[in-house]
Protein backbone atom coordinates (compact mmCIF):
# COMPACT_ATOMS: atom_id res chain seq x y z
CA UNK A 1 0.00 0.00 0.00
CA UNK A 2 3.04 2.27 1.23
CA UNK A 3 4.59 1.55 -2.48
CA UNK A 4 1.42 2.40 -4.56
CA UNK A 5 1.07 5.84 -2.56
CA UNK A 6 4.29 6.92 -3.62
CA UNK A 7 3.52 5.85 -6.84
CA UNK A 8 0.99 8.27 -6.99
CA UNK A 9 2.57 10.89 -5.44
CA UNK A 10 5.30 10.40 -7.63
CA UNK A 11 2.68 10.70 -10.71
CA UNK A 12 0.72 13.86 -9.45
CA UNK A 13 4.30 15.89 -8.95
CA UNK A 14 5.83 14.44 -12.11
CA UNK A 15 2.37 15.30 -14.14
CA UNK A 16 3.02 19.24 -13.94
CA UNK A 17 6.66 18.70 -14.62
CA UNK A 18 6.36 17.28 -18.27
CA UNK A 19 2.98 19.13 -18.83
CA UNK A 20 3.98 23.17 -18.46
CA UNK A 21 6.83 22.72 -20.84
CA UNK A 22 4.44 20.59 -22.77
CA UNK A 23 1.98 23.28 -22.49
CA UNK A 24 3.94 26.03 -23.85
CA UNK A 25 3.18 24.81 -27.26
CA UNK A 26 0.28 22.61 -26.87
CA UNK A 27 -3.45 24.75 -26.59
CA UNK A 28 -3.91 22.79 -23.12
CA UNK A 29 -7.65 22.21 -21.19
CA UNK A 30 -8.45 22.67 -17.86
CA UNK A 31 -9.49 20.04 -15.15
CA UNK A 32 -13.07 21.51 -15.33
CA UNK A 33 -13.32 20.69 -19.36
CA UNK A 34 -11.96 16.89 -18.45
CA UNK A 35 -14.67 16.53 -16.20
CA UNK A 36 -16.92 18.35 -18.72
CA UNK A 37 -15.89 15.96 -20.98
CA UNK A 38 -15.68 12.67 -19.13
CA UNK A 39 -19.37 13.23 -18.17
CA UNK A 40 -20.54 13.91 -21.28
CA UNK A 41 -21.74 17.71 -20.58
CA UNK A 42 -21.14 20.33 -23.53
CA UNK A 43 -17.87 22.26 -24.03
CA UNK A 44 -17.14 25.54 -26.02
CA UNK A 45 -14.03 26.47 -26.89
CA UNK A 46 -12.42 27.87 -29.53
CA UNK A 47 -8.51 28.87 -29.01
CA UNK A 48 -7.25 32.08 -29.69
CA UNK A 49 -3.79 33.29 -30.08
CA UNK A 50 -2.50 36.21 -27.85
CA UNK A 51 -2.17 38.58 -30.22
CA UNK A 52 -5.08 38.00 -31.84
CA UNK A 53 -7.06 38.97 -28.99
CA UNK A 54 -8.43 42.70 -27.70
CA UNK A 55 -5.29 44.64 -26.51
CA UNK A 56 -8.25 46.53 -24.29
CA UNK A 57 -9.28 43.40 -22.74
CA UNK A 58 -5.68 41.83 -21.98
CA UNK A 59 -4.85 45.41 -20.50
CA UNK A 60 -8.54 45.46 -18.56
CA UNK A 61 -7.60 41.39 -17.40
CA UNK A 62 -4.11 42.09 -16.06
CA UNK A 63 -5.64 45.19 -13.84
CA UNK A 64 -8.73 43.71 -12.62
CA UNK A 65 -7.04 40.02 -11.77
CA UNK A 66 -3.11 40.83 -10.98
CA UNK A 67 -1.85 44.33 -11.26
CA UNK A 68 1.38 42.92 -10.26
CA UNK A 69 2.06 40.24 -12.85
CA UNK A 70 4.24 41.37 -14.72
CA UNK A 71 6.49 42.04 -12.18
CA UNK A 72 6.23 39.06 -9.68
CA UNK A 73 7.66 35.28 -10.13
CA UNK A 74 4.26 33.62 -10.29
CA UNK A 75 3.30 34.89 -6.40
CA UNK A 76 2.52 38.33 -4.96
CA UNK A 77 4.69 37.09 -2.37
CA UNK A 78 3.10 40.34 -0.33
CA UNK A 79 -0.61 39.82 -1.00
CA UNK A 80 0.21 35.65 0.11
CA UNK A 81 1.68 37.16 3.43
CA UNK A 82 -1.82 39.11 4.21
CA UNK A 83 -3.96 36.84 3.06
CA UNK A 84 -2.12 34.19 5.87
CA UNK A 85 -2.03 36.65 8.47
CA UNK A 86 -5.92 36.78 8.00
CA UNK A 87 -6.47 33.33 7.94
CA UNK A 88 -4.80 32.95 10.65
CA UNK A 89 -6.73 35.97 12.68
CA UNK A 90 -9.94 34.17 11.63
CA UNK A 91 -10.91 36.15 9.17
CA UNK A 92 -12.80 35.88 5.75
CA UNK A 93 -10.41 34.78 2.95
CA UNK A 94 -9.56 37.10 -0.16
CA UNK A 95 -8.31 35.20 -2.17
CA UNK A 96 -5.05 36.43 -3.44
CA UNK A 97 -4.22 34.33 -6.21
CA UNK A 98 -2.74 35.66 -9.04
CA UNK A 99 -3.01 34.90 -12.93
CA UNK A 100 -0.05 32.31 -12.76
CA UNK A 101 -1.76 30.38 -9.42
CA UNK A 102 -5.03 30.69 -11.16
CA UNK A 103 -3.58 28.81 -14.51
CA UNK A 104 -1.68 26.38 -12.05
CA UNK A 105 -5.31 25.74 -10.28
CA UNK A 106 -7.52 25.07 -13.59
CA UNK A 107 -4.75 23.34 -15.43
CA UNK A 108 -3.93 20.72 -12.17
CA UNK A 109 -6.15 21.34 -9.23
CA UNK A 110 -9.69 21.80 -8.32
CA UNK A 111 -12.10 24.60 -7.91
CA UNK A 112 -12.93 24.01 -4.06
CA UNK A 113 -11.22 26.30 -1.54
CA UNK A 114 -8.80 25.01 0.87
CA UNK A 115 -5.24 25.69 2.39
CA UNK A 116 -4.30 22.37 0.85
CA UNK A 117 -5.07 23.83 -2.61
CA UNK A 118 -3.72 27.20 -1.87
CA UNK A 119 -0.32 25.56 -0.71
CA UNK A 120 -0.32 23.60 -3.96
CA UNK A 121 -1.20 26.47 -6.36
CA UNK A 122 2.02 28.11 -4.96
CA UNK A 123 4.95 25.90 -6.22
CA UNK A 124 2.99 25.45 -9.40
CA UNK A 125 2.67 29.36 -10.26
CA UNK A 126 6.47 29.43 -9.33
CA UNK A 127 7.47 26.87 -11.64
CA UNK A 128 4.96 28.04 -14.52
CA UNK A 129 6.52 30.90 -14.38
CA UNK A 130 10.04 29.85 -14.83
CA UNK A 131 9.17 27.79 -17.44
CA UNK A 132 6.27 29.80 -19.23
CA UNK A 133 6.86 33.58 -20.30
CA UNK A 134 4.09 35.97 -19.19
CA UNK A 135 2.70 35.94 -22.75
CA UNK A 136 1.60 32.69 -23.01
CA UNK A 137 0.26 32.27 -19.61
CA UNK A 138 -1.88 35.29 -19.67
CA UNK A 139 -2.90 33.27 -23.44
CA UNK A 140 -3.88 30.16 -21.77
CA UNK A 141 -5.27 31.47 -19.11
CA UNK A 142 -7.67 33.63 -21.16
CA UNK A 143 -8.30 30.67 -23.03
CA UNK A 144 -9.07 28.22 -20.01
CA UNK A 145 -11.07 30.45 -17.81
CA UNK A 146 -14.89 29.69 -17.13
CA UNK A 147 -16.33 32.30 -19.12
CA UNK A 148 -20.15 31.62 -18.49
CA UNK A 149 -22.62 28.83 -17.49
CA UNK A 150 -23.06 25.65 -20.41
CA UNK A 151 -19.31 25.08 -20.43
CA UNK A 152 -18.05 27.99 -21.76
CA UNK A 153 -14.57 28.10 -22.02
CA UNK A 154 -12.19 30.62 -22.93
CA UNK A 155 -12.71 34.28 -24.10
CA UNK A 156 -13.84 33.50 -27.78
CA UNK A 157 -16.75 31.47 -26.53
CA UNK A 158 -17.56 34.14 -23.94
CA UNK A 159 -17.82 36.74 -26.24
CA UNK A 160 -19.72 35.01 -28.84
CA UNK A 161 -21.90 34.04 -26.09
CA UNK A 162 -22.31 37.51 -24.46
CA UNK A 163 -22.12 39.53 -27.68
CA UNK A 164 -22.41 37.60 -30.72
CA UNK A 165 -18.79 38.86 -31.53
CA UNK A 166 -14.95 37.17 -31.60
CA UNK A 167 -12.43 38.46 -29.22
CA UNK A 168 -10.17 40.18 -31.61
CA UNK A 169 -11.58 43.66 -31.28
CA UNK A 170 -13.61 44.91 -28.17
CA UNK A 171 -14.99 48.48 -26.68
CA UNK A 172 -13.85 49.35 -23.27
CA UNK A 173 -17.15 49.03 -21.93
CA UNK A 174 -17.05 45.34 -23.98
CA UNK A 175 -14.03 44.85 -22.72
CA UNK A 176 -14.11 45.68 -18.70
CA UNK A 177 -17.96 43.95 -18.43
CA UNK A 178 -16.31 40.32 -20.34
CA UNK A 179 -13.43 40.77 -17.36
CA UNK A 180 -15.44 41.80 -14.15
CA UNK A 181 -17.77 38.63 -15.34
CA UNK A 182 -14.42 36.70 -14.33
CA UNK A 183 -15.33 35.75 -10.72
CA UNK A 184 -18.84 34.30 -11.26
CA UNK A 185 -19.39 34.11 -14.92
CA UNK A 186 -22.38 31.80 -13.79
CA UNK A 187 -24.13 34.71 -12.23
CA UNK A 188 -22.56 37.78 -13.71
CA UNK A 189 -24.05 38.68 -17.24
CA UNK A 190 -22.25 40.75 -19.36
CA UNK A 191 -24.76 41.33 -22.07
CA UNK A 192 -27.21 42.35 -19.23
CA UNK A 193 -24.92 43.53 -16.77
CA UNK A 194 -26.58 44.64 -13.37
CA UNK A 195 -25.56 48.41 -11.95
CA UNK A 196 -22.75 46.74 -9.66
CA UNK A 197 -21.07 44.57 -12.58
CA UNK A 198 -21.49 48.34 -14.49
CA UNK A 199 -20.17 50.34 -12.07
CA UNK A 200 -17.22 47.87 -11.07
CA UNK A 201 -16.31 48.06 -15.15
CA UNK A 202 -16.15 51.60 -14.80
CA UNK A 203 -13.62 51.17 -12.17
CA UNK A 204 -11.68 48.51 -13.94
CA UNK A 205 -11.74 50.89 -16.85
CA UNK A 206 -10.41 53.83 -15.17
CA UNK A 207 -7.26 51.63 -13.67
CA UNK A 208 -6.76 49.95 -16.92
CA UNK A 209 -6.47 53.61 -18.84
CA UNK A 210 -4.10 55.04 -16.07
CA UNK A 211 -1.85 52.08 -15.27
CA UNK A 212 -1.39 50.28 -18.68
CA UNK A 213 2.05 50.53 -18.42
CA UNK A 214 1.81 47.60 -15.67
CA UNK A 215 0.56 44.97 -18.43
CA UNK A 216 2.90 45.95 -21.09
CA UNK A 217 4.72 42.41 -20.62
CA UNK A 218 1.69 41.01 -22.68
CA UNK A 219 2.20 42.91 -26.00
CA UNK A 220 4.42 42.38 -29.11
CA UNK A 221 4.05 45.78 -29.66
CA UNK A 222 2.57 49.17 -28.75
CA UNK A 223 -0.48 47.98 -27.42
CA UNK A 224 -3.70 49.54 -29.28
CA UNK A 225 -5.56 50.81 -27.00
Amino acid sequence: MARVVLALCAIVIALPLVLVPVYGLVPPVSTLMIARYLTLQPVAREWRDIDTISDRLKTAVVLSEDGQFCRHDGVDWAALHIEFQNWRAGEEARGASTITMQVARNLFLVNSRSVVRKALEVPLAVYIDLVLPKRRILEIYLNIAEWGPGGTFGVEAGAQRAFGTGAESFTWERATLLTVSLPNPHLRNPAAPSAGMRRVAGIVETRARRFSANAECVFSGEPQL
